[in-house]
């Protein structure tokens, strides 16, 4: 049985490393690409309350998505990837992330990570490392 892989694209270098590293590693594998929007992205000004900017924000999110899942696709396809899957969720990255792969029988998880150190991923968190520690399947991490 083929495995089953979720790979979490942001549109990052990284992220487009991992979508790589599992078409070259994992050819008769059912990938599926998961992006997530996180609303917390929208800011909170005055101008990110009126119903016409959210809607607006969300339409942007969504077309830059469907862009990046057709550029992942394409390049898994070459590579003799045969079944691809896509996903467009909103939520916290990371729950979003665990959730799915708990809830659609995902055998691994493939991701980017920034490799950010020090202060700033305080600051900023880590989501792979989040991820690493939540998921209930194997994670592959790629730098």
């Amino acid at each position: 049985m083929a495995k089953r892989i979720l790979v979490p694209v942001d549109g990052s270098d990284q992220a487009s490393a991992a979508a790589t590293f599992v078409a070259e590693n994992y050819p008769d594998a059912a990938v599926v690409f998961l992006h997530v929007i996180n609303p917390a992205e929208a800011g909170y000004s005055a101008q990110a309350s009126m119903p016409s900017f959210s809607e607006e924000w969300y339409q942007q999110k969504k077309s830059a998505a469907e862009t990046l899942f057709d550029s992942l696709e394409a390049e898994a396809r070459e590579s003799g990837v045969e079944t691809v899957e896509r996903v467009l969720e909103v939520g916290r990255p990371t729950q979003t992330i665990v959730e799915y792969a708990e809830d659609h029988d995902v055998d691994q998880i493939v991701m980017g990570s920034h490799g950010r150190s020090g202060v700033s991923r305080i600051l900023l968190g880590s989501v792979a490392e989040t991820v690493v520690r939540r998921a209930t399947v194997p994670v592959t991490v790629i730098r």
